[in-house]
């Protein structure tokens, strides 16, 4: 039954909203852009509407997993069936488990299972985002911020032990950014992005 649980949260994660919305504009987002399915490279190719949306459906899986999970009444599920939701946004079955790189997913999985940890965490982005207008490095900084914010609010082991895969999931996601942005060659967001 615990893995049905599982399944059931990977095969959620892996639902491609950035892929499905630009699609229903015409445009295939694999070849636009970074060719990433997630929320920003949607904001840069079809409009900054449907990469919010894209966002709010993304988080909306993550925090779906953690419901899924607690409705078990198995102690520690939700934070497998968090994982299994990240795995299946990065990895969906769907779309050849090529997928996006777990920010959006991951806030939702934050929100419904440490909010004050997500709070800082979009602090952190935030910040980051205002500062340097790369996403990238605002995604990295508030993947980095999640264990070290867990350890000092003095979670449990399993909720540290969990911040530290997702954060190391997150960054491994976004090695192509981290050396792009070494190289000088990553892209900077527009906050005033159109469709093309």
């Amino acid at each position: 039954m615990l893995f049905l649980y599982i399944i059931a949260s990977y095969l959620i994660g892996s639902i491609p909203f950035g892929f499905i919305l630009a699609k229903i504009k015409g445009i295939d987002i694999r070849q636009y852009g970074s060719g990433n399915i997630g929320a920003t490279n949607v904001w840069r190719t079809v409009g900054p509407g449907a990469g919010l949306a894209v966002l709010a459906l993304d988080a909306a899986k993550g925090a779906a997993a953690v419901f899924i999970g607690r409705q078990a009444g198995i102690e520690g599920l939700e934070l497998l069936t968090g994982i299994a939701a990240l795995v299946g946004h990065a990895f969906p079955i769907y779309l050849g488990f090529k997928g996006g790189k777990i920010i959006a997913t991951g806030a939702g999985v934050l929100l419904a299972l440490a909010p004050p940890v997500l709070l800082i965490a979009l602090t952190v982005f935030l910040t980051a985002v205002l500062l340097s207008r790369y996403v990238s490095l605002g995604s990295v900084c508030a993947a980095l911020s999640v264990p070290l914010t867990m350890f000092l609010l003095n979670y449990s082991l399993p909720y540290k032990i969990f911040g530290g895969i997702v954060c190391l999931f997150a960054v491994l996601k976004h090695i192509p950014n981290i050396k792009r942005l070494i190289q000088g060659t990553e892209s900077k967001i527009s906050f005033n992005a159109k469709k093309n």
